[in-house]
């Protein structure tokens, strides 16, 4: 049968009028779904600039709904679920994208990232951890290593935070991390030594001293090992190191020093070193330990009322009080212990150490804050002396 050429020409107008309505059609939606895309983004942004999350959070999931290939959107949506504490909806959005067989590397890499911070905010360490690891050689390196840094410390995995810091130390990107490897050290020292694995503290404290030679804590850990061990002769020698080489902190030390000098019968040479020191730097604390040297009553009194007439301070005037009641000289005795425990109610605020980072008062000296977990924050000195 001929075909007819009248129904091609026909056809032809036909298909093209199909086609052209169509590519309208799909143009049309095309426009709306961008026009509705930027415009759910841009209330969320706007409701986020506001401090109005839970709205922003409902604008976001619009415009994800309405472009669910843009990893941007994805990434402010899984940073504001992490903001609000929703870690497991953070963790679901950022997981979406990994199983992203089309996302580039380097979007990859930035949402291998958020997961980590998802799971070091939930506190899952183990999966935080994995996630960090993930991120070796990647533009996150090292903000991985620093993490990990602050996720063993925190689990007190100190061998690993040795390896984290050693790592950081030879990339020379953060500065120096000598101190803080010998603190940890120190920690596995004193872990050794409570399971009564000598060799193995005796080893941590080399390294430590290696790590940092003139870092403060390794020497006084050395000269309380050898006090502990019953070696005063040593441990008199660790913190006549440490007194030669930060004699602003030996305050720390100055009563364990001066019962050892005793235990040796080096107390002149000791008392003459804390007098000296005295003049420097006064403190309760080296008076403390000269009178466990010079046990005369009178001088003791005398010590302690020079000091409250050049540094008035409440603790001060509670240590004379407490020297007079003792020498069975105070004007009434009915009333002077009451004088006396209101004055150390009163001192005891003051008796405390400061952390300089972010204010956490403790009543022993820490070398690590509990509350920031920044080390070598407190001075060596209370509140009332600083």
């Amino acid at each position: 049968m001929d075909f007819d050429l009248q129904w091609l020409l026909l056809g032809l107008p036909v298909a093209f009028a199909f086609g052209w309505l169509a590519s309208r059609l799909d143009l049309r939606q095309w426009k709306r779904e961008q026009r509705e895309s930027p415009t759910a983004y841009f209330k969320g942004l706007n409701l986020l600039l506001n401090e109005q999350q839970d709205k922003a959070i409902d604008a976001f999931i619009e415009a994800v709904q309405h472009d669910p290939d843009t990893s941007d959107l994805h990434f402010a949506l899984g940073n504001l679920f992490r903001r609000r504490g929703e870690y497991e909806r953070a963790v679901r959005v950022h997981q979406h994208l990994l199983n992203r067989g089309d996302l580039p590397a380097a979007e990859r890499d930035r949402a291998q990232h958020g997961l980590a911070q998802d799971y070091m905010k939930a506190g899952l360490l183990d999966r935080a951890e994995e996630a960090w690891h993930a991120l070796a050689g990647t533009a996150f390196d090292t903000e991985a290593r620093l993490a990990l840094l602050t996720l063993h410390e925190r689990s007190r995995d100190w061998r690993a935070a040795v390896d984290d810091a050693q790592k950081l130390e030879r990339s020379s990107a953060t500065g120096s991390y000598a101190s803080r490897i010998a603190h940890y050290w120190c920690e596995l020292a004193l872990e050794a030594d409570a399971k009564q694995q000598t060799a193995d503290a005796d080893e941590a404290l080399r390294n430590a001293r290696e790590a940092a030679p003139q870092a403060s804590r390794p020497i006084v850990l050395a000269g309380e090992r050898a006090r502990a061990a019953g070696d005063h002769a040593q441990a008199v020698q660790h913190w006549r190191a440490f007194l030669a080489a930060h004699p602003a902190s030996f305050n720390l030390v100055a009563r364990d020093y001066a019962s050892s000098a005793l235990a040796i019968g080096d107390q002149a040479a000791a008392l003459a070193e804390l007098q000296a020191l005295y003049q420097r730097a006064p403190s309760l604390d080296l008076l403390a330990a000269m009178a466990l040297i010079d046990t005369d009553a009178c001088a003791q009194r005398r010590r302690v009322a020079t000091h409250l007439q050049q540094h008035a301070s409440l603790s001060a005037a509670r240590e004379l009080l407490s020297l007079r009641v003792a020498a069975g000289n105070s004007p009434d005795d009915a009333e002077v212990p009451l004088i006396a425990a209101a004055i150390s109610r009163a001192a005891a605020p003051l008796q405390r150490y400061r952390c300089a980072a972010c204010g956490f008062e403790a009543q022993h000296y820490f070398w690590q804050c509990p509350g920031c977990l920044n080390w070598d924050s407190y001075p060596p000195q209370r509140l009332e002396e600083l």
